[in-house]
């Protein structure tokens, strides 16, 4: 009996079945970078993508705008709430569609612009997360970045 509830448990933690739909990416654009999407509420979708200087493939439900950008955009990033960041194309949405087909050869929104664009849009101040690599601790400089100075005021 124990036997049979740790295997119940071990396959219980092991179901990788996806929960969600998986975003249709159009067959002839290349996404090489692999693919995770960006979700915002659909309130503010038309605000974002009216703004953004260059807009990859977007998806939409009735509830959330779903952006593609390159795997791993969200790399010393947290991206505010209430967007949502998903890795892979499969999000938790009720038949989205495509509602936009990028101008570029690829399925991407570039992901810097898009998380300034969504922390303008929620009031948030951007935020890179240190790598360790650099003396800027938590400011997201790396070595040999040196912050902006105003020169000094000559007295004459």
């Amino acid at each position: 009996m124990l036997r049979t509830a740790l295997q119940r448990l071990a396959r219980g933690l092991r179901d990788t079945t996806p929960r969600g739909t998986a975003l249709p990416l159009p067959a002839t654009l290349p996404a090489s970078l692999g693919c995770d999407a960006v979700g915002v509420p659909a309130e503010h979708g038309f605000r974002l993508m009216a703004r953004l200087p260059r807009t990859g493939c977007v998806f939409a439900d009735t509830d959330w705008w779903w952006w593609i950008v390159p795997a791993g955009s969200d790399l010393d990033l947290t991206w505010p709430s209430p967007a949502r960041y998903i890795s892979g194309t499969t999000v938790p949405a009720v038949h989205p569609k495509l509602i936009h087909w990028p101008q570029a050869p690829t399925p991407y929104t570039p992901p810097i612009p898009f998380y300034l664009m969504v922390c303008q849009l929620t009031g948030t101040a951007p935020a890179w997360a240190d790598g360790g690599t650099g003396t800027g601790a938590g400011t997201g400089m790396g070595t040999g970045t040196v912050p902006a100075q105003r020169p000094a005021r000559q007295r004459g």
